[in-house]
């Protein structure tokens, strides 16, 4: 099995190439640099395998939620390349694949996953562990702070930018349910194709056409004027 995966949904860029049980990863913290690094990570990584695109069996994208720019980005690339190449194309979501990478390294069997989506609002996900992939207890979605859903487990580890920004409600409303925060975990296209695998095997793709990216907000315009009006 060979996927190509591609994450730009935050401050972070990556990509990574996943061949049968190994997996290499070019990944940059690099904010407004993703459209200069996504092509020449992936052609450093084909390059490096020894393959072509043609021979991947499909390309992997983060479908959000995340920075609008940034997902259009990630769905763009990710199209243009699939079409190049006739290949099926697998979005995973950004706020799972954050889960699966505090699931590998700090071994936590439920997870929330948390994204600053401005305008005093977060991207919000909660995960389990099945067979060591982390699947949703809950549908993903965009909220205020202090109208997350209530975590009911115990012992849960928090990840993603939204326990900076918005610490002193999120604790305020989660915090006796939490053993472990780690605010500064980004993304990457590493989990990405990870997750990946068993929706290819599963055969859970898309025609390079219609792949799109998740946003959660249902008006996107809207939104991006109202930060620049908040700015």
């Amino acid at each position: 099995m060979k996927i190509l995966a591609i994450e730009t949904a935050t401050s972070a860029c990556s990509a990574a190439l996943l061949i049968d049980d190994e997996i290499k990863v070019e990944f940059k913290l690099a904010p407004r640099e993703h459209t200069r690094l996504i092509l020449p990570m992936v052609e450093l990584l084909l390059q490096d395998a020894d393959l072509k695109l043609t021979q991947l069996d499909a390309i992997a994208f983060s479908r959000g939620p995340g920075a609008f720019t940034g997902l259009r980005i990630a769905t763009g690339v990710t199209q243009g390349l699939a079409l190049a190449a006739d290949l099926a194309v697998i979005p995973v979501s950004t706020l799972a694949a954050m889960a699966q990478s505090a699931y590998h390294l700090y071994g936590h069997s439920n997870v929330v996953a948390a994204l600053d989506a401005r305008i005093a609002e977060v991207y919000w996900g909660q995960y389990y562990n099945d067979n060591g992939i982390m699947k949703p207890s809950i549908a993903e979605q965009v909220c205020k702070p202090s109208e997350t859903p209530l975590i009911t487990i115990p012992d849960c580890c928090a990840v993603g930018s939204a326990w900076a920004e918005y610490a002193i409600e999120l604790n305020e409303r989660q915090g006796s349910q939490l053993s472990q925060v780690d605010s500064e975990l980004n993304p990457s296209a590493e989990f990405i194709a990870l997750l990946a695998v068993e929706d290819y095997q599963q055969q859970k793709w898309v025609d390079a056409s219609e792949a799109q990216p998740i946003y959660l907000r249902d008006n996107v315009a809207q939104t991006i004027a109202e930060r620049q009006k908040n700015a």
